[in-house]
């Protein structure tokens, strides 16, 4: 398949995918279905077993929406070329690096073997840790976990984080700096494309990546309690709003409404009057979601729209587990309503209890 054939298939793909999209409507109308209606709806079996209780439905349910996920990553790379594929299977070892997460919290904090297994991601070799799960338990440390995956593809994360825990013995430094070194090895894979490809992914990413770093930073100088230059070593700069100078810039702000009221348009109209991380993140997640939607409804290259897409329908995964966890646990439906982003967060917190 030539270049172009393979584009114009890449498009006819993400095109029919987009158009299964759910809508504020239709997460709207799913969000009062039964838990019986909702195992039909969204082709969730586990919902409907009797033998399982409430913790490993929810797990088996997130396992399925991931799944789903998954076997359209696979579905969209196959027509891309060399360097598509790599950028796109990259954003997809998030998940496995959620996997690597959970096993250092296992290592750190002496958690059940059982039990951490249980809430592994089972993903496709492409994806997956390239150690059996085993040996890495077998690791007497994080540090030995880390020192055993320096030799693979995940090399520069696990050094990176692993010479940060080294130095502060910080779990919260450890999982930020994997984060990190994570979101910094996109960008840049993302540079070696053509000028065809090049402006659409920047755009994609570049909102990713504002998103990120404004909740990264809110939660790290708010929350947490960092100073300046710790929290600036987190943030990666964006190629969009929130770029390397500003985020100098920003970090230095001590009060929420100032630092909201300092940032660029449109994050300073959008986010003005949030009083919790929560509204915030909310509010900078829609922005997001409606940059990925103008991607697609307007780029002509193939791999952008599909990171766009695999973007959205990873939210859309979130929004329908956000849905059946809130059904499993019998939340009322104004507390359901926030968590699907159907209504405003009302948080009688402040800004580091509600973080």
């Amino acid at each position: 398949m030539s270049a172009a054939a393979g584009d114009a298939y890449l498009n006819t793909r993400v095109s029919v995918m987009a158009s299964r999209l759910l809508d504020t409507d239709t997460v709207g109308k799913l969000s009062r279905l039964t838990l019986p209606e909702l195992a039909e709806r969204l082709t969730l079996p586990a919902l409907l077993d009797d033998t399982l209780g409430s913790n490993a439905k929810s797990r088996a349910v997130e396992q399925a929406l991931v799944s789903l996920l998954l076997i359209e990553l696979a579905i969209l790379i196959r027509p891309m070329s060399a360097t598509g594929r790599a950028l796109i299977l990259k954003w997809g070892r998030k998940l496995a690096l959620f996997n690597l997460t959970a096993l250092l919290r296992s290592k750190l904090h002496n958690l059940d073997q059982t039990e951490t297994l249980e809430n592994l991601f089972e993903l496709p070799p492409a994806l997956r840790l390239p150690i059996p799960r085993q040996e890495l338990f077998r690791a007497e440390s994080a540090q030995e976990l880390l020192r055993i995956l320096e030799q693979t593809q995940y090399g520069l994360i696990a050094r990176q984080a692993r010479e940060v825990y080294e130095q502060r013995r910080d779990p919260f430094a450890l999982e930020a700096a994997i984060d990190q070194r994570y979101y910094s090895e996109m960008t840049h894979t993302l540079m070696q494309f053509d000028s065809v490809s090049l402006q659409p992914l920047r755009r994609v990413l570049g909102a990713l990546l504002d998103q990120v770093n404004l909740i990264w930073m809110l939660r790290f100088r708010f929350s947490y309690h960092l100073n300046p230059s710790e929290t600036f070593f987190y943030l990666v700069p964006s190629f969009r709003l929130l770029h390397r100078e500003r985020l100098l810039e920003l970090v230095n702000i001590d009060n929420l409404e100032q630092l909201i009221a300092a940032l660029p348009p449109p994050l300073d109209a959008e986010l003005a009057g949030s009083r919790s991380l929560i509204e915030v993140q909310q509010r900078v997640a829609k922005l997001t979601a409606q940059e990925m939607h103008r991607v697609l409804a307007y780029s002509s290259s193939g791999v952008a729209r599909a990171l766009a897409y695999l973007i959205l329908r990873e939210r859309e995964v979130r929004l329908l587990f956000s849905l059946v966890q809130g059904r499993l646990l019998e939340l009322p439906d104004d507390l359901l309503d926030m968590g699907l982003e159907l209504a405003e967060p009302h948080c009688p917190t402040t800004m580091p209890a509600a973080a």
